[in-house]
């Protein structure tokens, strides 16, 4: 069997899209990273490409109010860093515009193969996690779950947290994996690497 190596430090930014029809050609493979604001979404996007970067960090959380594509040199392949959910501090309107566009993209992009879904490893499993993990599994989408933060915790209480959040999702039929995630210790990048080229080589055939 041909295997397929993908350099996730070969990620360049390729375009924003402030809707659908902004997007790049609908064609390819995406993996699209999702999570409340504040929960480490950027930072766990930098630290699997390992350029610091690429995907804009901010202390207030919400900033990234656009749909960001990067490319990678596999041919096709793009990472896509979705807008955080829980924008504070910005309008009611600009809150149900971003989320139209957001649902938008995920209900209707082909190219769209698998979801990293971003949780604070203190705060996992909110109303916005279980909603998208309930939207992946009617899709048939594979999900990646990230806890993040995981250095903010002992491995003790952190394996824990782990282990019940398995335990709260073994009937989600699209969960692939759940990964403890620190982007300051680098722990799990290659955790992750390793699940979503497996997800692209399946999508591939390979």
């Amino acid at each position: 069997m041909t295997s397929l190596s993908i350099a996730y430090n070969s990620a360049s930014f390729s375009r924003s899209a402030s809707k659908l029809s902004n997007c790049p050609e609908d064609d390819g493979i995406e993996i699209a990273f999702a999570g409340r604001s504040n929960a480490g979404k950027s930072s766990a996007i930098n630290s699997i490409t390992n350029n610091k970067k690429l995907a804009r960090t901010s202390k207030t959380p919400g900033r990234t109010q656009l749909i960001n594509f990067f490319d990678l040199s596999t041919q096709g392949v793009r990472l896509v860093d979705l807008p955080g959910y829980g924008y504070a501090k910005v309008s009611l309107a600009l809150k149900s515009e971003w989320g139209k566009h957001l649902d938008d993209y995920l209900r209707n992009r082909e190219s769209l193969s698998a979801l990293v879904l971003i949780m604070d490893i203190r705060k996992p499993l909110t109303d916005f996690d279980n909603m998208m993990l309930d939207w992946s599994d009617q899709c048939e989408l594979p999900t990646v779950i990230l806890l993040t933060k995981s250095d903010k915790m002992k491995y003790g209480p952190s394996k824990q947290v782990y282990f019940q959040v398995k335990k709260a999702l073994e009937e989600h039929s699209s969960l692939v994996d759940v990964i403890l995630f620190s982007s300051l210790k680098k722990s799990g990048v290659d955790e992750v690497r390793t699940q979503l080229t497996e997800i692209v080589q399946e999508k591939m055939g390979i």
